[in-house]
């Protein structure tokens, strides 16, 4: 008897640590804040109903829209998804300059769907820069910030929907060493009023965050290892930051340029991020799968400038989209149109504590094309 009980005793222990173990599991998957990125330029693309049963079953729980596709809208009611809802640059001018079209587009796309689509963030305008071929709209970004906020605050819901613009990285001028991360000086005039409304509005920027093209236009300066998350020591040391990988290099380059304004603290959020399996020098499967997975591993924490949040980060994108351009941009899909998996990693369930480094060197071979 006295076995036996020794035996229970065992065993009830063994249990509460598996269980503490899944606990821990769930809680840092609760923390890993990824999500996908749901472009439709593809003729071939499935319904959005069955595209948000795809995020849904495969554990997605944040998606990015670029425009406010009604029927993905109507099929995210309910779903729990929560969305970045996106302002296409073509609407700019028109939110920018009569704010009764900016409480009518807030009307029709936000409070038609408030709250059982549980829109966290509109993204006003995406990639808008004040010196190249969309300079002419960099004018109405701010504005059209402004009055789409003014249109949701009016609700009451500012607090709940916070409102953005998505940049890309050719708004920093100097990127290297992070620390030392700064905005070009040509954009000055452009960015540090809307880091002065976001700040104000307590609204984070969206950035769009590709290690994969600095590593295609830099290779002889930027290691494969280094850009796809495997290199197994630091790589740059900044002072008292250590990175290990580009993705982080770049992410605090982008906090030190917020910072190097002197206008206030401002969070990042990571609107896309992403890497190409063909189509392009580096841009192979292998080096996706891993760039991706170690990716969605590293949701769950923050930067070495930043470490004490989690990075919400979007990948690009759900789909392989046969009708972008130049042909790399069809490359960068999660899933293919007809909805199966590129890639063997899922988003949940499991919890990976590492990224994939000693896995990775003694199981595959990347290719880097060069």
């Amino acid at each position: 008897m006295a076995s036996l009980f020794l035996r229970n005793q065992r065993f009830s222990l063994a249990t509460l640590l598996l269980l503490l173990e899944l606990l821990t599991v769930n809680l840092l998957m609760a923390d890993a804040q990824i999500g996908v990125c749901y472009g439709m330029m593809g003729n071939n693309l499935p319904p959005a109903n069955e595209v948000v049963d795809l995020f849904k079953s495969n554990n997605i729980r944040r998606m990015r829209l670029y425009d406010p596709n009604q029927a993905a809208l109507q099929a995210l009611r309910n779903s729990g998804i929560e969305l970045i809802l996106g302002v296409p640059n073509s609407d700019l001018q028109g939110l920018a300059t009569n704010a009764d079209t900016a409480r009518q587009w807030v009307q029709r796309n936000v409070l038609n769907y408030w709250p059982s689509v549980k829109i966290k963030y509109v993204a006003v305008g995406n990639e808008v820069s004040p010196v190249g071929g969309s300079s002419w709209l960099a004018q109405y970004v701010l504005p059209a910030v402004q009055n789409v906020y003014q249109a949701i605050r009016a609700q009451g819901l500012h607090n709940q929907i916070k409102v953005s613009t998505a940049i890309d990285l050719t708004l920093i001028g100097n990127s290297y060493p992070p620390s030392q991360g700064s905005f070009r000086g040509d954009v000055r005039s452009y960015l540090d009023p809307i880091i002065g409304y976001l700040l104000y509005a307590s609204a984070p920027l969206l950035v769009n965050v590709y290690p994969y093209f600095s590593y295609r236009d830099n290779s002889r300066d930027i290691s494969l290892p280094y850009a796809i998350f495997t290199s197994p020591n630091v790589v740059v040391q900044d002072g008292q930051y250590g990175y290990q990988n580009l993705f982080d290099a770049m992410l605090d380059s982008v906090h030190a340029a917020i910072d190097n304004t002197r206008i206030g603290y401002v969070e990042v959020v990571v609107s896309e991020s992403g890497w190409p399996s063909d189509g392009g020098f580096g841009a192979t499967y292998d080096n996706a799968r891993v760039y991706l997975d170690n990716l969605v591993r590293r949701a769950k924490r923050g930067s070495p400038r930043r470490p004490s949040k989690p990075t919400e980060t979007y990948i690009f994108a759900m789909f392989d989209e046969n009708q972008k351009s130049p042909d790399i941009e069809k490359h960068f899909g999660l899933f293919s149109p007809n909805k199966q998996k590129k890639y063997p990693f899922g988003f949940g369930g499991r919890c990976h504590g590492e990224v994939v480094i000693n896995d990775f060197n003694a199981t595959i071979s990347l290719k880097s094309d060069m």
